[in-house]
């Protein structure tokens, strides 16, 4: 960990059935928490000065500043020139990022074997789809997996209900109940891709995407379900050897993405994993994408969710 790093252990005194008052996707104004509170409030008059003035559209920025407090003069220039430079350089360490507990790395580390063994074993696509109760009922059943224990479980549920704003993710939170299933009955599988949608607005914006686009644009990402995005994020936090804030810079904390309300990620066939790099801003799909009007990002360039440009996740979905 770098000198002058942050150091947390993930809220030990929540209980298993604990909630946290959560933010909802529709009612953004409604946010309790004083890191995020305080991060806006640094905001409101770099976008009344103009500071963002590249970075958010007109309507954009008027409709932010219903979320934040009063300014800080003084405070706000330097602060979004660093937050915006973090977010250029989302890969890297940066001194006030926050990193895993030294005491959570060990159940971390089970826990991240026990999701990869469940996804081998269940499968790639089921693994978009299990719930988490489905999954826990499925370990307990297979020698291959073999049960979550406790520890993990409530490992996962500290990570869940732990506000992200305290690691840098200011999101609001769609899905916030851990244990909410996916309606299989609304997926869809879509062919050629692995991925699943959801039936109703989902299937059908990609559907008339690709009648408008070309055949050259694929599905790369759809539903993920709670233990998907756990899964994910997990494997981001190993990557970043226990830096939550670089971690949730490339990827939403479970609970917090989109992708299991209706978003999905769209790419180039071909393209591979440059799919899910700035890099795609450069192709003819998102140029055709762009032109057609379809380009709603979820995480624009120059956001203040915490989040990396993502050019290739399109906003659909709003709340669980």
């Amino acid at each position: 960990m770098p000198p002058g790093a942050s150091r947390v252990c993930l809220c030990p005194e929540i209980g298993y059935h604990a909630s946290v008052p959560q933010v909802s996707a529709t009612e953004p104004q409604a946010v309790p928490d004083v890191n995020r509170r305080r991060f806006l409030a640094t905001c409101a008059c770099a976008a009344a000065s103009t500071v963002l003035g590249p970075v958010l559209a007109p309507a954009d920025a008027a409709a932010g500043l219903a979320l934040f407090l009063a300014p800080q003069p003084g405070l706000c220039d330097g602060h979004i020139r660093d937050y915006l430079e973090k977010m250029h350089h989302f890969d890297e360490r940066h001194a006030d990022d926050v990193y895993l507990a030294d005491a959570d790395r060990p159940v971390f580390a089970s826990a991240l074997r026990r999701l990869q063994r469940l996804q081998r074993v269940v499968g790639f696509g089921n693994f978009y789809l299990i719930g988490f109760d489905e999954a826990v009922r499925f370990a307990e059943r297979s020698a291959a997996v073999e049960p979550f224990t406790r520890r993990e479980l409530d490992f996962m549920d500290r990570v869940f209900h732990e506000d992200a704003a305290r690691y840098g993710f200011y999101g609001v939170k769609p899905l916030t109940q851990m244990t909410a299933p996916i309606r299989k009955d609304k997926a869809v599988k879509v062919p050629g891709t692995g991925n699943y949608l959801y039936r109703g607005r989902p299937l059908e914006t990609y559907r008339q995407l690709r009648r408008d686009v070309g055949k050259r644009a694929v599905l790369t990402s759809g539903i993920r379900s709670v233990m998907k995005q756990f899964l994910l994020f997990f494997d981001k936090i190993r990557d970043a050897d226990g830096n939550l804030s670089r971690a949730s810079r490339s990827l939403a904390p479970p609970g917090y993405s989109f992708h299991g309300v209706g978003d999905f990620d769209v790419g180039q066939i071909g393209y591979g994993p440059d799919n899910f790099t700035e890099r795609f801003v450069s192709t003819e799909v998102f140029h055709r994408l762009t032109d057609l009007g379809y380009v709603n990002l979820r995480y624009p360039n120059g956001n203040l969710l915490g989040v990396r440009f993502e050019p290739w996740h399109i906003k659909v979905g709003e709340s669980a």
